[in-house]
């Protein structure tokens, strides 16, 4: 194994876990017993939840991991388009713009971020494809594999 070419993916309320590791990866919140990285070197993020602000974010999802009183100090801790520093790995992004289930705003205000912050990202927002298109439905969406693929050769990740 490269431990260059390590990366995470996460799709749906998983885009929010991957992107947690790829903005919170110093934070201590355990005891380590080695002096390995938790960084990635990059990030795949499939129609994710990214934000927790009420206004883009994905309730279920906030309240799940927030609870119902969520503080706001919480609520900006967990909204990862605030957390992206120059040293947030870069990232592959893929959203419809039709997903009723969580909001593209997701995937573009983290792309945002790290644009901002000159990290390396690609995001295609897709026509069609609701949420969920991860296993290929009729849209353009379908291609999200191969776009992935092209990006991932492109960076040198895969051969």
């Amino acid at each position: 194994m490269n431990k260059n070419k390590i990366g995470i993916i996460g799709f749906s309320a998983g885009g929010h876990l991957a992107s947690t590791l790829a903005t919170h990866y110093n934070e201590k919140v355990y005891q380590s017993t080695d002096t390995t990285n938790a960084r990635p070197n990059f990030s795949l993020l499939i129609y994710p939840v990214i934000s927790m602000n009420s206004e883009i974010t994905h309730l279920g999802s906030q309240t799940n991991l927030l609870g119902n009183q969520a503080s706001a100090s919480s609520i900006e801790k967990f909204s990862n388009e605030l957390q992206v520093t120059s040293e947030t790995p870069e990232a592959f992004l893929v959203h419809a713009s039709d997903d009723t289930v969580v909001s593209a705003k997701n995937s573009i205000v983290y792309y945002e971020a790290l644009i901002k912050h000159k990290v390396p990202a690609e995001l295609h927002l897709y026509e069609k494809g609701g949420h969920g298109f991860g296993l290929g439905k009729e849209h353009s969406s379908k291609y999200w594999t191969t776009d992935c693929q092209n990006w991932l050769k492109e960076h040198k990740y895969v051969d």
